[in-house]
């Protein structure tokens, strides 16, 4: 088993029972979202242990191979072409066990909501789609589905009611919002619920769609 990747913790209330383990971008860390925890309108919620996890470094083959923390090589400009299958499933087993380490710290898998922006997101749903225990949701930031032909075979029965959150921008330059679309449809296609929205925005986050993820953990969480 390879060690716990490093995380940045914060805790709404003493002694937690929910867990939101939320991953970064490529090239960003831990700490790129731990602002946005004070964004957020979490009233009337139980406490809250977010966890920001640091993916390991690695060359970048997109970026000349400049080694920078994340979650998988990005091998070519087309996310759909020649993905870094290895890479997902390698990170794919360091998110399953930081829900481990939740779950042994006495959260269950249904108080726990996997979260993630731009490759982060991708890890979201790689993982989410096939732990084999329903979570509380998968929230799902400006990102796409990774190995998407490989997901009806390898999903679990017990994601199917998992709630999932998607959202992206309409002016996205990085992950073309089309990428999105089909990530939602094959969602859909495959029996899932999802809750979609989109904003005049670019590879980034809205004042919206806080409020949006505000209301979402509201209704998951209630």
């Amino acid at each position: 088993m390879s060690e716990l990747l490093e995380t940045i913790e914060v805790v709404t209330a003493p002694n937690p029972t929910v867990a939101i383990i939320w991953m970064h971008g490529l090239g960003a860390d831990g700490n790129d979202f731990v602002p946005l925890v004070n964004e957020l309108d979490l009233a009337g919620l139980p406490g809250i242990r977010f966890v920001f996890p640091n993916a390991n470094t690695m060359p970048v083959t997109i970026n000349n191979g400049y080694v920078m923390r994340s979650w998988y090589d990005i091998v070519h400009a087309d996310l759909g072409r020649r993905e870094d299958e290895a890479g997902l499933r390698a990170s794919q087993q360091q998110v399953e066990a930081l829900i481990a380490r939740e779950k042994a710290r006495g959260i269950p898998a249904s108080r726990i909501v996997l979260a993630g922006f731009s490759q982060g997101c991708a890890m979201t749903l790689q993982t989410g789609l096939r732990h084999p225990e329903t979570l509380a949701g998968l929230m799902c930031l400006s990102g796409y589905v990774p190995l998407a032909d490989k997901v009806a075979g390898e999903r679990s029965e017990a994601s199917l009611a998992t709630p999932i959150f998607q959202v992206h921008g309409q002016h996205d330059g990085v992950i073309p919002i089309s990428r999105a679309v089909a990530s939602r449809d094959l969602l859909a296609a495959l029996g899932y619920k999802v809750e979609w929205h989109d904003y005049p925005m670019q590879h980034s986050l809205c004042q919206e769609e806080i409020d949006h993820i505000g209301a979402w953990l509201k209704k998951v969480l209630a």
